[in-house]
């Protein structure tokens, strides 16, 4: 496998990368928006609670991830939402604090390489550690050809809590809503030997202790 790099969308020259990821994946493949631009809008005081981090392969773009801050559980009546028996979002909202992960790509050509998408996964998973959230939400696609639903819930351990028809984008399958609690699947998979834990903790193993310690206190 090549270098692979990953790096937070601060700078002209990484947005335009990031968007032509966007186009290429969301746009032209799937078709699921109109615009790749106004994915990526410029940077300012507005959309400061957002982040956007880009892999690269060799210096070519490969894929992006975003994160959405203080991301609000309050699914619009329109969506048509379901949650799972026991899933009680009022609940969760005193439980932790949620970043939404959105917008994660890869481009088809480089989609046999898991690295890269854990890659982008570790990085954004130290920057909701460092900022003191502790879970993530998603949604993803039931049907669609390339769903990550099962890297997200075999892989990352997240777990379903409900379903809807109902989005942003324009895709006729179902909505999986997931969840993580990011401590908890850092503790379940602390010891384990293998190379896909390794590769999404590696440099985090001080943070995500001290994260563990502090919440026995």
């Amino acid at each position: 496998m090549s270098r692979i790099t990953v790096s937070k969308v601060l700078n002209h020259d990484d947005r335009v990368a990031a968007i032509s990821v966007v186009e290429q994946v969301f746009q032209l493949e799937k078709q699921w928006i109109t615009s790749a631009h106004e994915q990526l809008p410029q940077r300012s005081e507005k959309n400061d609670d957002c982040s956007w981090f880009l892999a690269r392969v060799d210096d070519r773009p490969a894929g992006v991830l975003r994160l959405q801050y203080d991301a609000s559980l309050d699914v619009p009546e329109e969506y048509q939402v379901t949650f799972e028996p026991g899933v009680d979002p009022e609940v969760m909202k005193k439980q932790g604090r949620y970043v939404e992960i959105g917008r994660f790509m890869i481009l088809k050509e480089f989609r046999r390489h898991p690295r890269i998408a854990l890659r982008l996964m570790r990085i954004a998973t130290q920057e909701v550690l460092e900022k003191d959230y502790t879970h993530f939400i998603t949604d993803v696609f039931e049907a669609e050809e390339h769903s990550p639903l099962n890297f997200h819930t075999r892989v990352l351990g997240f777990e379903i809590i409900g379903r809807h028809m109902l989005g942003e984008l324009q895709c006729c399958s179902t909505r999986i809503i997931l969840t993580l609690d990011i401590l908890h699947m850092y503790r379940r998979v602390r010891n384990s030997r293998s190379r896909i834990y390794r590769e999404l903790t590696d440099g985090m193993i001080g943070l995500l202790d001290r994260k563990l310690s502090a919440m026995r206190l």
